[in-house]
């Protein structure tokens, strides 16, 4: 067990001195300030064996005029130049290049470690506003206390990394006189769109770290759960763990006493909450029990359930999935959360339905270009014919939530909005039952449980028709987004066909194996041009699908509803450098890494899809061409930019000058070995 750094007395005898003169209500290390805090604070202190992660020296919990309560946490460092360790970007430094927790920092800087304690209440408790202060201090040479005070905001909203509020030289800002005026100024902090992308890609690098650690200790570890087994538990684990505010609390470590009583069982406790949180999350009533009955197979289990040593199975690896991956899904981290779960599990043991390849998820930044690329907005209407984990859907939700936070300047209109977004205008199809529990999971944990998702096989038995709420009602749908299973009829192409038929208008975007678009579907290419207009032909880097699929894609853009005439000029680009370096290593810290303007390649090539060659700025006219197809050949998509291989003046002249320089060279070497002899 780690020991505190030794503090100067003098530092935390300053501190505490203003606190009780401000007759604040603060603990001190050992003391219990509630049961929610102090339970936190001690399983943060025993998952990580004391290293790092002591309790902080002090301890607050404060209330302001709206009766929201803030937790205050303060740490005490007596040593000069230890307030706070920033990285490169201005952050608080307390991970690792590898992603771990930076022990030493941790340790070593007051800010650091009260930042530290914040994320432990983000982490396992309710509160989601956390105030961290870090105090360092000495004696000078004339013997006069010197200190430094770090004051920091630690919440949901900038994802746990925790933002500076302000200077201060004591701690008078938490007298009730002054609170809430401080908590008004910590409301008003932001971050910038750019502070706040570095931070989720941060933490989307942490949540690959975790997946893989969790995966490969269940494997590891825990005997008898095939891969079904562990998406279900792992569901499971975190829909128990959400609650809802006022209605549904979190189900706790401590509430599964893997008991054998009938009814009693730690498996009976998980299925009651999560059917408590999908009641008052106001799911259809067949959509809410087609969850609990899948789920129920694994949780209900005699084995699983069964108590070895005091303890069952099944609370082992809630424990371990509610510690090692909580403190994600609690700040609200917008990501393709359970697609990069469902990579990680299947990274080790493969689907029996995956025999063909056929399972690959499209990356977040991938699943964004196609929904900008169908031009999704506020008022779209988005369908997905193959869901798979709903990353698709996922990343088509946010932008139509950014979109009318942008658009619509009344709060009741917005609030509106959101709840129309996400019952009525997103449907998802997904055959596989067990990816179709990942497609639930990852939409209730974006914030929406009523989202269309049908476990159904969009080829043989969907009729357009909503699944839940209007079962009766058409889906009026004005954008498509696809990544289709390639062992399917025409590599996909089928899904494209029906889908795009089903619409009166709109646009679609779908990634596909290039083939599609060179003689594998050329019967479904022909049909779809009689109908619809292909706008783009987009050539994707081939190590897109790294580590699952090496295949060569494309994505197409089509016009609904408008067929293809044969003078119709269609956008071929070349996005084989996309600005992004990818490898396949297992203990990477980061596998995609921006080395060429990444970003700004895919804001350009969408402004190339909709406008033109006038947008061309990153790209060359060797990677844009524009030309014709002949909609009745249908194996014409993936052109290129023509080679010029007519030799011109200029080349002739460089040839000679070369053989001239080459004979020069040679006729002045000759005489110079001839003289040597």
């Amino acid at each position: 067990m780690a020991k505190k750094q030794s503090i100067e007395p003098n530092i935390a005898d300053l501190a505490n001195g203003w606190l009780k003169s401000y007759k604040l209500p603060y603990k001190l290390e050992q003391e219990s300030v509630n049961e929610e805090i102090d339970k936190a604070l001690s399983d943060y202190y025993t998952k990580n064996g004391g290293a790092g992660a002591n309790r902080p020296d002090a301890k607050i919990l404060l209330q302001d005029k709206n009766l929201d309560f803030y937790p205050v946490l303060i740490e005490y460092k007596g040593y000069k130049d230890k307030l706070v360790k920033l990285d490169k970007d201005g952050q608080v430094e307390n991970r690792t290049s590898k992603n771990e927790p930076h022990f030493k920092n941790i340790n070593s800087f007051a800010v650091n470690g009260a930042v530290h304690y914040a994320n432990a209440l983000l982490h396992h408790t309710s509160y989601t506003d956390i105030i961290a202060i870090g105090m360092t201090g000495y004696k000078d040479e004339t013997g006069k206390i010197r200190h430094e005070i770090g004051v920091y905001y630690v919440s949901k909203s900038n994802l746990g990394a925790g933002q500076k509020i302000g200077d201060y030289t004591d701690f008078s800002f938490l007298t009730p006189k002054n609170f809430d005026t401080f908590i008004e100024t910590t409301k008003t902090l932001q971050l910038s769109q750019e502070e706040l992308d570095r931070l989720k890609e941060q933490r989307e690098r942490e949540i690959d770290q975790s997946l893989k650690n969790l995966n490969q200790h269940i494997y590891d570890e825990e005997n008898g759960l095939d891969v079904n087994d562990r998406v279900h538990l792992v569901s499971a684990s975190i829909i128990a763990t959400l609650g809802i505010p006022g209605k549904v609390t979190p189900l706790e470590k401590s509430k599964l006493n893997s008991s054998s009583e009938i009814g009693y069982s730690d498996g009976d406790k998980m299925i009651k909450k999560i059917e408590s949180f999908l009641r008052h999350k106001e799911l259809p009533d067949e959509k809410k029990q087609l969850i609990i009955r899948t789920l129920s197979n694994t949780l209900l289990a005699h084995n699983i359930n069964k108590a070895i040593n005091g303890e069952s199975q099944l609370k082992r690896v809630f424990t371990k999935i509610v510690d090692d991956l909580g403190i994600y899904y609690k700040i609200g981290l917008t990501t393709d959360f359970t697609g990069k779960l469902f990579n990680q599990m299947y990274s080790w043991i493969p689907m029996p339905d995956d025999k063909k390849n056929d399972v690959v998820l499209t990356p977040p930044y991938v699943a964004t270009l196609l929904v900008k690329l169908a031009r999704v907005n506020k008022d779209s209407y988005v369908w997905d014919f193959a869901t798979g984990s709903a990353g698709l859907l996922v990343a088509a939700m946010n932008e139509m939530l950014n979109d009318a936070k942008n658009t619509i300047k009344s709060p009741d209109e917005l609030a509106k909005k959101e709840i129309r977004i996400k019952a009525e205008q997103l449907l998802g199809l997904e055959l596989l039952s067990s990816v179709y529990m990942l497609a639930i999971l990852n939409m209730i944990l974006m914030g929406d449980g009523s989202s269309n998702i049908l476990n159904t096989d969009s080829i043989k038995d969907f009729d357009g028709k909503y699944g839940f709420g209007k079962p009766d009602a058409k889906f009026p749908a004005d954008a498509f987004i696809l990544n289709p299973p390639y062992s399917a009829s025409g590599n996909g192409m089928n899904f494209v066909e029906k889908a795009l038929d089903m619409m009166n208008k709109g646009y679609a975007a779908i990634i596909i194996q290039n083939s599609a678009g060179s003689g594998k579907a050329i019967d479904y290419n022909k049909r779809i041009l009689a109908k619809h207009t292909l706008l783009a032909s987009i050539r994707m880097p081939i190590d897109i699908f790294i580590g699952k699929s090496s295949v060569q894609t494309n994505i197409y853009v089509f016009k609904v509803n408008e067929k293809h005439h044969k003078d119709e000029m269609v956008k071929f680009i070349d996005f084989s450098n996309d600005g992004y370096t990818r490898s396949n290593r297992k203990k990477a810290s980061n596998n995609l890494k921006d080395t060429n303007q990444a970003k700004k390649r895919y804001e350009e090539l969408v402004n190339l899809v909709r406008f033109g060659k006038s947008k061309l700025k990153i790209f060359t006219e060797k990677e844009y061409y524009e030309n014709t197809i002949d909609p009745k050949d249908g194996k014409d998509w993936n052109q290129s930019a023509p080679i010029d291989t007519k030799p011109k003046l200029e080349d002739f002249k460089k040839t000679v000058s070369d053989y001239l320089a080459w004979e020069v060279s040679n006729i002045l070497k000759n005489k110079g070995d001839s003289r040597g002899k």
